[in-house]
């Protein structure tokens, strides 16, 4: 065989890019999102849930009392008895569902649950209100529920004195001192004003702190965790891109909120868009942290679960002026009620998207939501740095 065969060198194709080495950092973070991605029910209810409680807080458990059954006594039949009857059944938060013949047909009426209230108007109404004289009516309503009979006296009251206001302005009538009521920031009533600031902090919680530490109480329960923290990478690392997923997640809930609030529910965003979003973005940071800390105390899903649970998810419902004022509440409640960072998150969202203020209305809420998140993740750092140890 010639020398020059065997001396002769292969024509060098062309040369390759070198490979990218990709960060462990965003190596981790696609884990825990295929993760994530693989169970299409999680997936489904980490999405779908959040519409889901808005939907069910701002119809089906609202605080608005609409199609109340109305019954009328009506003596006289005049016209001005007849128009506000007509302004009543006209109203959504009505039906006039009959009238009754006299005063002894009202107690019967009531106890048969034929009516949610009734109106009753007193003799010669119409020429009472030309003479300018007392011009009675009473409202009856089932005091068993306090706050509904409430509600329906405003209701009622609201609509019968703008009738006499329109009355007494078309005949150049003074009615002397007549008081009028104005509702501030929410003029329908909407019950949905109340529950959207209260679900967002709802659902970012949740997908937040109790997703997160089910996440990585599962590691440790599956043993793997003992593997990932053995690996070169820094266990901040670790813990840090396993929370990037659900970070995303609560954005992505966060603007289905918002969109859903606005042209669903008809609630208005009426202050800056940016700065409730960097509220919201606080918030989420404050939930991450707190999520870490129950997954640093606890080393099963369960007791993670359990504890996001019964000491997040419930003091949020009850205790945060999700749905009931924590004003009126005992000052032991009160104090517990001011641990609660969802409170801070509810109180500076209405401000921001129902008031429409500015930051200097809620920048002792974002100090305080600051703190609480500053302490979180340090102590959930420390601990993780214990167990390495």
């Amino acid at each position: 065989m010639p020398l020059k065969h065997l001396t002769s060198k292969r024509h060098p194709g062309p040369a390759r890019a070198p490979r990218r080495i990709r960060h462990p950092f965003f190596a981790f973070v696609q884990k825990e999102a295929i993760h994530i991605l693989r169970d299409r029910w999680t997936t489904l209810i980490l999405l779908g849930l959040p519409v889901l409680m808005l939907v069910l807080f701002g119809f089906a458990i609202s605080t608005e009392l609409k199609n109340t059954s109305l019954v009328i006594l009506d003596p006289s039949t005049d016209p001005s008895t007849r128009a506000i009857t007509e302004k009543l059944r006209a109203n959504d938060y009505f039906s006039v569902t009959g009238r009754l013949e006299g005063p002894e047909e009202i107690e019967k009426t009531f106890r048969r649950g034929q009516a949610g209230m009734v109106v009753v108007f007193s003799h010669g109404f119409h020429e009472s209100l030309i003479r300018g004289e007392s011009a009675q009516i009473q409202l009856l309503v089932d005091g068993s529920d306090p706050n509904a009979a409430t509600t329906l006296v405003q209701y009622a009251t609201n609509i019968i004195m703008d009738y006499l206001g329109q009355f007494y302005a078309d005949r150049g009538i003074s009615p002397g001192i007549e008081p009028e009521v104005k509702l501030l920031y929410n003029p329908g009533m909407k019950g949905a004003y109340q529950f959207v600031p209260g679900v967002m902090g709802m659902v970012l919680m949740l997908i937040c702190a109790m997703m997160t530490s089910i996440a990585i109480t599962r590691e440790k329960e599956l043993g793997s965790m003992e593997v990932l923290l053995a690996s070169p990478v820094k266990p901040l690392t670790i813990i840090l891109a396993k929370t990037v997923p659900y970070f995303i997640l609560s954005l992505i809930n966060l603007s289905t909120i918002l969109v859903v609030s606005v042209f669903i529910m008809e609630v208005p965003v009426k202050g800056s868009l940016l700065l409730l979003i960097l509220i919201s973005l606080l918030f989420i940071f404050v939930s991450l942290s707190l999520g870490l800390l129950i997954s640093s105390l606890v080393k099963k899903q369960l007791s993670a679960l359990l504890i996001s649970g019964m000491a997040l998810m419930v003091p949020v419902i009850f205790l945060s002026g999700m749905m009931f004022p924590t004003e009126s509440m005992p000052w032991i409640l009160r104090t517990l009620s001011q641990l609660i960072p969802a409170k801070w998150y509810i109180t500076a969202v209405k401000d921001v998207m129902i008031k429409g203020s500015g930051f200097f209305s809620v920048w002792r809420e974002a100090l305080v939501l600051s703190a609480m998140g500053i302490v979180f993740i340090g102590l959930s750092l420390k601990n993780f740095k214990v167990r390495l140890e």
